[in-house]
């Protein structure tokens, strides 16, 4: 029994300890982010599609909604130009071009888990995952007769996942790398 509650004793100083010590370390905030970047995608997740290589604009704005967790806002853009060998007894028989513009937008959800590796504070690790809609709009030839909507078109709903890294060189701006199913990003982070 005297040994039970020594064994308990000890834990007890050792959580106490452990309780202090997380009070008094600061605590590191993630949102009030701004990020904008460029990225390349077109083969996986929601561009796969498209099956080329696109380039992709990215915005976001991150707010804090617990520790080590955010939600960030976001907008991407990309356009790209594709043909379509189409014709008929009436038309002539040649390769139509199409011209579409595709906006996602929605919600990007991230942890940041520095705390677990015991990263150096100028870095930053992440997973996040983003869920919205698309707004999509495709321009045909003017002598294009046939289906507009004959190629495969970008879904409505957005889903994507990523991992991610920032590294800041001071408390205002930083750098970010996001390796994602869809769209591999880089850009600045304003903090």
């Amino acid at each position: 029994m005297k040994k039970t509650i020594l064994i308990l004793l000890v834990f007890l100083t050792f959580l106490q300890q452990d309780i202090f010590a997380q009070q008094t370390t600061p605590v590191k905030k993630y949102g009030k982010t701004l990020n904008a970047g460029f990225g390349i995608g077109g083969y996986t997740g929601y561009y796969a599609y498209v099956k080329r290589t696109l380039f992709i604009f990215h915005l976001d704005y991150e707010f804090d909604i617990a520790q080590n967790f955010t939600l960030a806002p976001f907008v991407n853009f990309y356009t790209y130009r594709d043909g379509y060998y189409w014709g008929s007894n009436i038309y002539t028989i040649k390769n139509y071009y199409f011209h579409e513009t595709v906006i996602p937008v929605g919600i990007k959800a991230a942890y940041y888990f520095d705390q677990w590796i015991k990263a150096n504070p100028r870095w930053d690790f992440y997973v996040a995952a983003s869920v919205g809609f698309s707004h999509e709009a495709s321009v045909w030839d003017k002598n294009y007769h046939g289906d507009p909507n004959y190629y495969r078109k970008a879904s409505p709903l957005f889903l994507d996942g990523e991992v991610g890294a920032e590294y800041r060189f001071n408390k205002l701006c930083g750098v970010f790398l996001e390796i994602s199913s869809g769209a591999s990003t880089i850009g600045v982070s304003i903090h």
